[in-house]
């Protein structure tokens, strides 16, 4: 399978080396970034791979089969639709949009594409394959410790990135929680509300960070998403299922743990790579595979996409309201 990805930064280079050197059947063909150097780096590491400083140049190279888009968020729709229009499958990364709007055009773009055949395009939520995430949702489905009441997921990191916003943090990493939450629930969120402290964290960088979200899903459960992205010490993913009879926990992925003068420590990651790694490998292998089979890859679908965009936008919404519920779907 034949992949061009949009985008050489962290993350679309992330992907070129994972599919170039980690994912069987796939080979990177093309990469495409509005900064050329940048976009002939990324392809000099994968040899014969062509470099595009323009996306709709990759889409419509024949050396394409598919394509990952992993450029800034703002360009992720747009590209989408023109990844459907080209008829190539299409793998997103997160978010789909920060407009309800523009994620449900391409929703019904999509939809009038393939009707009832094999999905198109695809969202990159790679927590669903993490292997952690993975057992504690089959731990929590079998029923074994009752009915799930509550998530408390966490996501914690070494500092925002150039550029952030309240509102992005919400649609760019808070996303990755409102996702997981109703996924693990099987329930779909139906409100949500933001809260700060009034006084703001000195690493904050102008961000009211850190911040918590409650959401409420239709299977009656409260669950809570602590988002603190400049907490300095590492990169720190926890999640908590609180069921009837007991609780379910992720255990943070550790290889090792040092013991000497009178300390026992273990490594925090500095950022998503080491953590998800694996996750994002077996997001990746399936996607391909399935492609090579002709089947539906087992991803996160576009409409999860735009799930996800309506609940960002009504948490974004609360946060303006000074923390008030705000309905999912009463936000365009």
């Amino acid at each position: 399978m034949r992949i061009g990805i949009i985008g050489t930064g962290i993350m679309g280079a992330f992907h070129a080396q994972c599919l170039h050197a980690e994912v069987s059947g796939a080979t990177v063909t093309a990469v495409a970034d509005s900064d050329v150097d940048r976009a002939r780096a990324a392809a000099a590491a994968i040899p014969g791979s062509l470099a595009f400083d323009d996306a709709q140049a990759l889409i419509d190279c024949p050396d394409v089969d598919a394509v990952l888009i992993a450029s800034p968020d703002a360009l992720h729709a747009e590209q989408t639709l023109a990844c459907i229009a080209a008829g190539k499958p299409t793998l997103c990364e997160k978010p789909l949009s920060y407009s309800v709007d523009e994620a449900e055009r391409v929703v019904v773009a999509h939809r009038t594409a393939v009707g009832d055949g094999i999905p198109l395009v695809h969202q990159g939520f790679m927590r669903r394959f993490d292997p952690g995430y993975v057992e504690q949702k089959r731990v929590v489905a079998s029923g074994a410790h009752g009915r799930p009441l509550m998530v408390h997921s966490v996501g914690r990191g070494v500092t925002s990135g150039p550029g952030a916003t309240d509102e992005s943090v919400i649609f760019n990493s808070a996303i990755h929680d409102l996702d997981l939450v109703p996924w693990l629930l099987d329930a779909p969120v139906t409100e949500v509300s933001w809260h700060a402290p009034e006084a703001p964290s000195s690493t904050g960088g102008g961000l009211r960070d850190r911040f918590l979200l409650l959401l409420r899903t239709a299977d009656g459960a409260l669950s809570t998403v602590e988002v603190f992205l400049n907490a300095r010490y590492g990169y720190d993913m926890r999640c908590e299922v609180v069921c009837e009879t007991g609780a379910v926990s992720i255990a943070e992925p550790h290889r090792v743990a040092v013991s000497t003068s009178l300390v026992a420590c273990t490594a925090v990651p500095e950022d998503f790579r080491p953590r998800f790694a694996e996750a994002y490998r077996l997001e990746l292998q399936e996607w391909v595979t399935a492609l090579g089979e002709g089947r539906a890859p087992a991803l996160a679908t576009i409409d999860d996409g735009a799930t996800a965009t309506r609940v960002a936008a009504a948490a974004a919404a609360s946060m303006r309201a000074g923390g008030a519920f705000v309905r999912v779907g009463d936000v365009r």
